[in-house]
């Protein structure tokens, strides 16, 4: 019997896609902060509430990868209203969680000194979810469809659509983060996560979604990136390579390993998490190659290239997201990366 869907959590990449900081230009330097064992500690913000999207930071606290690396991290849990990088602006935490390329791509417009230092998704899991129709083969089969989308969204993937596929703003409905529009509607289109909604819509509404992977059709856009203010990083270079390095050991390990415990502290930190939605979650990223993808194949977890941000940064120029001649290097960095420096 298939039951309604009433309500749903806010999607955390479309609350978070335009949230930059203009505090962090007047950050200054940063002496490292050492516990009682000479570790140096580090405060990391992620971009919503515990779950698999962030399982390799909790294995590399499980395991001790962090530690054996003279680290002490503590993983701050974002959630509705949690603006990471008004965090780093404040000096509350020392890195911070990036969910697309937008958020380093804004700061860089503000002009605030903080960049991405590491990429662990090679595809923005960003999808879109129409109702099952054997006619859909790819995205550019959902013109003239409604597609349900946040705020946010318009003036992120939105961008990249419109440029890619020649959607209209005509198209665009107000998407609420509860589902019954789209269900009540066959043609709808909605936004979501690959890990995150495909998965409750089958479950709840008992159907299985038509799901289209933007990056599996091009978009450029990196997510689960580290930022670190300019200042931090300069100053703790060798802690900021170490978190990254230990980080990277943690992906590696949540995807291919036993993620038992890096479940159980995500549940400890979300009590309302459950594992089944931890277990598909991981099988989706591992099937789809997001950790291990892309230029990770080549360079290693964690990694990016020029060519990707200056793909990213054309599309979103053109569409007068940017402003022409904005310096897009400096959204990112390689030089902490495990190899790198």
């Amino acid at each position: 019997m298939r039951r309604p869907i009433t309500s749903a959590l806010p999607d955390r990449r479309a609350v978070l896609a335009g949230g930059a900081a203009m505090g962090l230009a007047a950050c200054g330097g940063s002496e490292p902060r050492v516990d009682d064992e000479g570790r140096v500690r580090i405060r990391f913000a992620t971009d919503w509430r515990a779950q698999a999207e962030h399982g390799g930071f909790y294995q590399a606290l499980a395991s001790g990868a962090y530690a054996r690396r003279g680290l002490n991290v503590q993983i701050v849990q974002g959630g509705p209203g949690v603006n990471v990088p008004q965090l780093l602006a404040a000096g509350a935490v020392e890195l911070g969680m990036g969910s697309n390329s937008f958020i380093p791509m804004n700061l860089v417009a503000e002009g605030a000194p903080v960049k991405a230092v590491a990429a662990f998704f090679q595809k923005d899991p960003q999808v879109l979810i129409a109702h099952p129709d054997p006619a859909l083969n790819g995205i550019a089969d959902l013109a003239g469809r409604p597609f349900l989308l946040a705020a946010a969204s318009r003036d992120a993937f939105w961008v990249w659509l419109k440029a890619k596929y020649g959607f209209t703003d005509e198209q665009v409905r107000t998407y609420t983060f509860n589902p019954a529009p789209f269900l009540a509607d066959p043609r709808a289109v909605q936004q979501g996560y690959l890990t995150s909604e495909p998965y409750t819509i089958e479950k709840e509404a008992g159907f299985a979604p038509r799901v289209f992977l933007l990056a599996d059709e091009g978009y450029p856009s990196y997510a689960c990136m580290v930022l670190a203010p300019t200042p931090f990083a300069r100053d703790n270079a060798a802690s900021l390579r170490a978190f990254l390095a230990a980080s990277a050991e943690g992906w590696r390990d949540y995807m291919q390993g036993d993620a038992t415990a890096a479940d159980a502290l995500i549940r400890k930190d979300n009590p309302e998490m459950t594992q089944d939605v931890l277990d598909q979650a991981r099988a989706k990223l591992r099937e789809n190659a997001v950790v291990s993808g892309g230029d990770a194949a080549l360079y290693g977890l964690g990694a990016m290239t020029a060519d990707r941000w200056r793909d990213f940064y054309q599309v979103a120029s053109e569409a007068g997201v940017y402003p022409p001649g904005l310096n897009w290097r400096d959204a990112f960095t390689t030089q902490y990366l495990p190899g790198r420096g």
